[in-house]
C-alpha cells in the first residue's frame, strides 16, 4: 500500500542546499512520452525560479529527476508543489483536457558538501542512455545541467 505521508517522515527545508528530487507521474502514465507535455515540466521549472535554482534535470517519460537548490523564499514541499501545480495547469491549457499527472509525493535526497554534484549531474541526464531511450545524451531533448 502507498502512504506518501510515510515520504515526508523526517523532511525538512533547509535554504540554500541542494536536494535530488524525483517525482512520478500518477500510475507510471508516460505523460511526458509527448514533447510538448514534457515542455510544460521545463517552463513550470522556469517559473520556480523565486523558490529554487534548477542545477540539473531530465524528463523521463513517466518520471523526472530535478537537481536543485533551495532558495530561502519557499520550503522544499512548498517548491515542488508548484513545479507539480505550474506543470499540470500548463498541459491543461495546452491539451484542452484535465489530466491526472502526478502521483501523491515526491521522494528527495538532500545532498551532502562532500557530494560530487557534477558527476550526480551527469547521472542524472544520463538517466534516458540507462533506460535505453536513446544511445547518446545528445540525442535526447529533454535535459539541462548547468556544468554540462
Amino acid at each position: 500500500m502507498y502512504h506518501s505521508n510515510r515520504l515526508r517522515t523526517g523532511r525538512y527545508s533547509a535554504t540554500g542546499h541542494i536536494y535530488l528530487i524525483t517525482i512520478n507521474c500518477k500510475a507510471r502514465t508516460p505523460v511526458f512520452s509527448e514533447f510538448h507535455t514534457a515542455r510544460c515540466f521545463v517552463h513550470a521549472l522556469q517559473e520556480a525560479q523565486l523558490s529554487s535554482e534548477t542545477l540539473a534535470y531530465v524528463v523521463m517519460p513517466d518520471h523526472v529527476h530535478w537537481l536543485m537548490q533551495l532558495k530561502d523564499a519557499f520550503s522544499l514541499s512548498e517548491s515542488v508543489r508548484f513545479v507539480k501545480s505550474r506543470t499540470t495547469s500548463l498541459i491543461h491549457q495546452a491539451s484542452g483536457y484535465h489530466i491526472g499527472v502526478w502521483q501523491s509525493g515526491f521522494h528527495d535526497r538532500q545532498l551532502r558538501q562532500e557530494d560530487d554534484l557534477v558527476h550526480l549531474a551527469r547521472y542524472v541526464v544520463a538517466n534516458p542512455v540507462r533506460a535505453g531511450l536513446v544511445r547518446s545524451v545528445r540525442d535526447y531533448p529533454l535535459w539541462d545541467a548547468v556544468w554540462i
